[in-house]
């Protein structure tokens, strides 16, 4: 029987590959984990930043807010299409789009 005798140099290559893959495996999971807890807190604290997530084929370019209601806000946003009002309500955990009224120029 024939054994063969791990080195030392063998035995850290090895190792240094070891830890550089847990290093990648654990940065991406922290990245995709951040990632989803900034969009979920988008959608939930920031209504300002969601009117741009729930409305992506607007091309929205400036908001205002108008009216800011504890559930309600009312923004005149400038899109593609023109001057929108634009009517975001707190939902039970998240905001959603309750109106979009196109205004004249």
């Amino acid at each position: 029987m024939d054994i063969k005798r791990l080195s030392r140099r063998r035995f850290l290559h090895t190792v240094t590959w070891g830890v550089m893959a847990s290093l990648i495996v654990v940065g991406g999971a922290a990245g995709i984990g951040r990632a989803t807890k900034n969009l979920t807190g988008a959608l939930t604290d920031k209504p300002d930043i969601a009117i741009y997530l729930l409305l992506p084929d607007e091309k929205i370019g400036k908001t205002t807010i108008l009216r800011e209601l504890e559930e309600e806000r009312h923004y005149l946003a400038e899109t593609k299409d023109g001057p929108k009002l634009v009517i975001l309500k707190m939902g039970e955990e998240e905001w959603f789009v309750s109106s979009v009224e196109s205004l004249r120029p």
